[in-house]
Order: structure tokens, then C-alpha cells, then sequence
């Protein structure tokens, strides 16, 4: 048997190697504290499980659902999108749930990219978007972001020949993994940038919604033209804490979402539709939760911040997302870091490294993590001798 070249160039996925690292210590009886994973411990609101109950409960929702999802879920992201950001979508052209909005980040290559295309995608940057690159048969052009150019691309550096071969390029504010944020100039240099090398944007944007200080995240259609040019993926997985229900969406310019609605309806069968019903209720319900989870993670933000400077780290306080991003003392490497935090404090953050060659030297820890055991493992931290 021999399987495909693209599976055998595949690289292990970062986040599954981690939770067989953090299984094979448990199992060595070994009390693990992990920061690596940015997947929201507080429950999901309850007024949102009350509707997923109530819509179990519906005989009609027990078979297939379909793969653009309900008219009423497209016309809530469309209502929460104008009440977010004063940016209205068409919900019958312009919007589209996905499974989880790492379902369609990585099947949205396939509507762009032919064998030997280009896509050009942030080092460091969410490793999904090459990889949904590599199944497309393309290249990915890395495009270095620097702690020094906050974390951006600089369009301007970007290579003639490259950006007038390039389809699209990723775009992530607030950033996984470095929890850097983007202004309105920036959204409207990358606007006028696509446009003039007829590149199609793809703006990953699921923590808007996840920010402190009262900082408020934009969202790239509030620059005009950008509908010309660019498409918008977002989730309740982070907004709502529902990573476990897998809903998300796409929103933006129509010809680009029909072609991910074509290639969609020829994989899979949609969205469970009791959990649909819940997506509603989100949006439509409460939004309280969204404030008082913010205020956790700001309050663990701090904490952690307060202690990696303590030990040594340099840190930039992130206004947004569920990182904390720490930079290195000089001369050791990320996963070096990591392994040396696992056997001799059993705690577990991120090598920078796996999200790009400009990754290394940083780790990534995510406030995701229950009081109790934060603190615990940042008290382990606070104790640790060192390198």
C-alpha cells in the first residue's frame, strides 16, 4: 500500500503532537498544567445549551441538514455582523456557516489554488493555512512578520513576481499566535495591496470579540472595497466558548463564498441542525457572557504576564485573543524551552517555532486555563531555577 505524496509530506499536526506529549507524561503519573491549547474552559452559556436541548428534541432536526445552512442561521450572522461592525452581507449570497471555521480555511484552497499556484501566508501564522494550501497542489510564499513590524507583513517587501503570481494571501488580527492586532490603515493597505495585484484576501478574524482593555478588533469589510476583494472567516468558538459544537462562518464577497459553498456541498452534509439552532441563540440571546469571559481572561492575561516577566521573558501585554506571546533569552531554541518546562515543572506551552521559522525563539501560553490550575502552574514557573 502506498499512500498519496501529499499525506506522506505531511507534517504531524502541532497540537496533536502536543496532547501526545502532555498523554505520555499523565501516564508517567507526572500532575500536568498546560497552557497550549487556546480552547475556552468556561462553559458554554447556558441559555445557548437550553436551545441546542430544546432542538435535540426536534424529530426535524434529526436528519440532514444542508450544507449552506439554515436560512435563519445565515440571517443571524448577517444581523450579528451589522450590529458588530455596521457592515451589512447579503444572507443568501454573502454569508456561509462552516463546520468550524478551520473546516473552511482549509478547504478554501481548493477554490483558488491549481498545482503550482502561489498563496502567500504569515510566518509566524496558523499552520492550517499552508497545509490547505499544500492539498491544493500549491506553494506557499511566507511572508516574514516581525515583532519590530508588529507582527505584520510588509506588502511593500513583498516580491513583484511573487504578489503578480499569488492568488490569495492570509491575513489573522487579532494574530494566532502572537496576539497582534491591526489598525484600519493596515486593512486598507491590504485592500489596496490585493487590488492591485488582483490577490484574493482571506482574513481569519475569530477573536474580534475576544479583547481587553476596552480595545474593540476590527473586521477587514470596514474599509470600503473591501467586498471587492476579500472574504472574512469567523466562529462562536471563541466569542460564545463553543469550540465543541464546531460552528463558524465565512462572510464576504459572494463569488468567493458561492465557490466555498460549491466545493462544500460535494464534502459534506452541513451542520448539525440542533446545533444551528444554538448558533441562533447566540447571537440573538444574552450577550453579557461575551463581557464577563473577557474580564477572566484579562485578569489571567495579567497574571501570566506578571510572571514570565518575572522569570526572565520579554512580553508585549496582547490587547486581544487568548495568547500570551513570550520572546526568549537569546540563544535557545523554542522547543528546547518547552521540553525543559515539561521535565522539570510539567507544564506545557507552544513552541513558536511550529508556527514558522520567525516563531523561533518565542513560546505561546493561552489563558484558557481553569483559575486553579493556572495559578498552579504559574506559581511552578515563579519557582523554576531556569536554564
Amino acid at each position: 500500500m502506498q499512500l498519496a505524496r501529499r499525506v506522506e509530506a505531511l507534517p504531524p499536526y502541532l497540537f496533536a503532537e502536543i496532547s501526545k506529549k502532555i498523554a505520555a507524561r499523565r501516564a508517567e503519573g507526572h500532575d500536568i498544567v498546560t497552557f497550549a491549547i487556546g480552547d475556552p474552559d468556561i462553559p458554554t452559556p447556558k441559555h445557548i445549551m437550553d436551545a441546542l436541548h430544546r432542538a435535540a428534541d426536534d424529530p426535524a432536526n434529526h436528519r440532514y441538514p444542508e450544507s449552506e445552512g439554515l436560512p435563519e442561521l445565515r440571517q443571524s450572522i448577517s444581523d450579528w455582523y451589522e450590529r458588530r461592525f455596521e457592515v451589512k452581507f447579503d444572507p443568501n449570497r454573502e454569508t456561509l456557516p462552516l463546520i468550524g471555521s478551520k473546516e473552511g480555511i482549509g478547504h478554501i484552497a481548493l477554490c483558488f489554488i491549481d498545482p503550482g499556484d502561489i498563496a502567500i501566508v504569515p510566518d509566524p501564522g496558523y499552520p492550517v493555512y499552508e497545509i490547505g494550501t499544500m492539498f491544493a497542489g500549491g506553494t506557499s510564499y511566507k511572508v516574514p512578520c516581525t515583532r519590530d513590524g508588529g507582527w505584520k507583513p510588509d506588502f511593500d517587501a513583498i516580491p513583484a513576481d511573487v504578489a503578480e503570481k499569488a492568488k490569495l494571501i492570509w491575513l489573522n488580527y487579532p494574530n494566532n499566535p502572537t496576539g497582534a492586532v491591526a489598525d484600519f490603515d493596515f486593512f486598507e493597505r491590504a485592500v489596496a495591496w490585493a487590488k492591485k495585484y488582483d490577490v484574493a484576501i482571506m482574513h481569519d478574524n475569530p477573536y474580534c470579540d475576544v479583547a481587553y482593555d476596552g480595545y474593540k478588533p476590527l473586521s477587514i469589510f470596514q474599509v470600503p472595497g473591501a467586498r471587492d476583494v476579500a472574504v472574512e472567516f469567523n466562529s462562536w468558538s471563541k466569542i460564545y466558548n463553543m469550540t465543541g459544537w464546531r460552528i463558524g462562518m465565512v462572510v464576504g464577497n459572494g463569488d468567493m463564498v458561492d465557490a466555498l459553498m460549491r466545493v462544500k456541498s460535494n464534502i459534506d452534509s452541513g451542520i448539525p441542525q440542533a446545533v444551528q439552532r444554538m448558533a441562533i441563540e447566540a447571537v440573538y440571546g444574552p450577550q453579557d457572557c461575551v463581557d464577563e469571559h473577557n474580564r477572566i481572561y484579562q485578569r489571567r492575561r495579567d497574571r501570566m504576564v506578571e510572571v514570565l516577566r518575572k522569570i526572565g521573558l520579554e512580553v508585549d501585554t496582547p490587547k486581544a485573543s487568548l495568547y500570551v506571546w513570550a520572546k526568549l533569552p537569546d540563544g535557545i531554541t523554542s522547543a528546547d524551552y518547552a521540553a525543559r518546562l515539561i521535565e522539570d515543572c510539567s507544564v506545557v506551552v507552544t513552541p513558536g517555532r511550529g508556527y514558522g521559522e520567525q516563531g523561533e525563539g518565542y513560546i505561546r501560553l493561552s489563558v484558557t486555563t481553569p483559575d486553579d490550575r493556572m495559578e498552579e502552574g504559574l506559581k511552578r514557573l515563579e519557582a523554576w531555577k531556569g536554564l
